[in-house]
């Protein structure tokens, strides 16, 4: 899409509303449960699941996307706390067969993968993305498809030039210095209402949360691994998303 084309496009009233979304929607603050993936929350797609303001905002970014002959496919999005924990425990139960120590399996797990409670893909408002219309690679959620000569270079490049335009912003930068999750070129967030959810998520207290559920390897997350992971892995993230 020529980026001229664009804002002429925008300029028209109606379709300005539709496009902008800082200009259409209010926000609410989800319940205790939803913030932690043990709510019901009212969610919308075709074989991906996000909240309804993040769903029509996607339509209007992935239409546009596929006039510039690029095909936004969704492979991951909303996560439930049972989902997550799922992902937490066969990770855990490797990385420990594999003679990891409990403390070095949690660190290995947390350079990609949420504590359950924690993700922000309990939100419905985050998803990971790829390109549909180019060969798939076995893994296709490695950073180095979206760099370089990789598969998803296109996506990614049109993704910088448009993406904020429809309130999707990348999380986890490749920004120097930042901490916590490893770099993550294919997961984005729909800032109109995450920026709120994690606002509203930051009143939880973290570990009175975990100590509430019976998580495997739980004796090992510490007071002192847990602030840091609040910090890092939590709150280091995209600033524009805080």
């Amino acid at each position: 899409m020529n980026r001229k084309d664009f804002i002429k496009t925008i300029t028209f009233g109606t379709v300005a509303v539709g496009i902008l979304p800082q200009f259409a929607f209010h926000h609410s603050e989800l319940s205790y449960e939803e913030l932690i993936g043990k709510g019901s929350p009212t969610l919308y797609g075709n074989g991906f699941q996000i909240r309804k303001e993040a769903f029509d905002a996607f339509t209007k970014m992935k239409n546009a996307a596929l006039r510039d002959k690029i095909s936004i496919q969704v492979v991951s999005s909303y996560r439930n706390f049972a989902h997550q924990n799922r992902i937490w425990e066969r990770k855990y139960k490797n990385f420990t067969q594999q003679g990891l120590t409990p403390e070095q399996a949690i660190q290995k797990i947390i350079e990609y993968s949420t504590i359950p409670g924690t993700s922000r893909h309990h939100w419905g408002t985050d998803m990971d993305i790829i390109d549909a219309n180019v060969a798939q690679p076995k893994d296709v959620l490695s950073p180095g498809h979206f760099e370089g000569q990789g598969c998803y270079v296109n996506l990614k490049q049109w993704m910088d030039s448009y993406s904020k335009d429809y309130g999707f912003h990348l999380v986890y930068t490749n920004k120097p210095g930042r901490k916590g999750f490893k770099y993550e070129p294919w997961h984005y967030s729909y800032k109109p209402l995450s920026c709120n959810y994690l606002k509203a998520y930051r009143k939880l207290n973290l570990k009175e949360i975990l100590n509430r559920e019976s998580l495997m390897g739980q004796e090992h997350l510490t007071n002192s691994f847990l602030d840091t992971y609040y910090a890092e892995n939590i709150l280091d993230i995209n600033p524009e998303l805080l």
